[in-house]
């Protein structure tokens, strides 16, 4: 069993309580600092260290349980979902040989852009508040490891926004196998600029909740990272 995982306070309020908690929480999830299996405290616990009410914090857990970011067991607590066990079995039968650049990047072409529409059509203010905290960090210069953090945080609340389970699981499938491909289109300030860039332009586009034009953006995104990936690494 798990120990209860602490969960610090969100760092600010600007919309409603429950939205504040569901976004601070998924951030935590997304970027891993709650890991899959990881038990919250309880709901009294949580209201008081993050100083609202059990009302808002019930609220909050409904929504990520509807999310699948988490379970709820009667007398077990809440716990952080875990990822699709069958994507974790494709996961360790493909060798890394296999995981070349490109069989990556055709596979982020292929379910990233659809993440994307989904997202503009399903997504939560709770996650839209979630994104716009990642994207105000990416907008000031940063190290190469924080900005790919906050990259796979992005993309993993795109597809957390789609709110299909099994789609969800191929992300992070996806995601564990790009550190590779992250590391050559986030090596230098300009790179990390264009990243900065692009998931605006993704944002934007679900924030009006217009699949067309979030599935564009994500299309012309993806281009740009292959484009940086091939400056570093020609026979990409």
């Amino acid at each position: 069993m798990h120990p209860d995982s602490p969960v610090p306070p969100p760092p600010r309020r600007t919309t409603s309580v429950g939205a504040e908690i569901v976004a601070h929480l998924e951030r935590m999830i997304s970027g891993g600092g709650l890991a899959p299996g990881a038990r919250l405290p309880s709901e009294r616990e949580l209201a008081v260290s993050l100083g609202v009410s059990r009302t808002s914090v019930r609220e909050a857990m409904h929504e990520l349980e509807v999310k699948n970011l988490v379970v709820r067991r009667p007398g077990r607590g809440t716990v952080v979902a875990e990822p699709g066990a069958r994507a974790g079995d494709l996961y360790d039968r493909v060798s890394a040989a296999e995981r070349t650049l490109r069989d990556v990047a055709e596979l982020r072409e292929t379910i990233e852009p659809r993440f994307a529409e989904l997202a503009a059509s399903r997504i939560t203010d709770a996650t839209l508040l979630a994104l716009e905290t990642v994207l105000a960090k990416t907008g000031t210069p940063l190290p190469q490891t924080d900005s790919i953090a906050l990259d796979i945080e992005f993309h993993m609340l795109i597809a957390q926004a789609s709110q299909n389970p099994l789609l969800i699981a191929v992300g992070t499938l996806a995601n564990e196998w790009t550190a590779s491909t992250r590391a050559l289109s986030h090596a230098d300030p300009r790179a990390r600029q264009l990243s900065h860039e692009g998931h605006q332009r993704i944002y934007l586009a679900v924030r009006e909740r217009d699949p067309d034009a979030a599935r564009a953006a994500m299309l012309r995104h993806l281009a740009e990272v292959a484009d940086l990936t091939r400056e570093h690494h020609p026979c990409f």
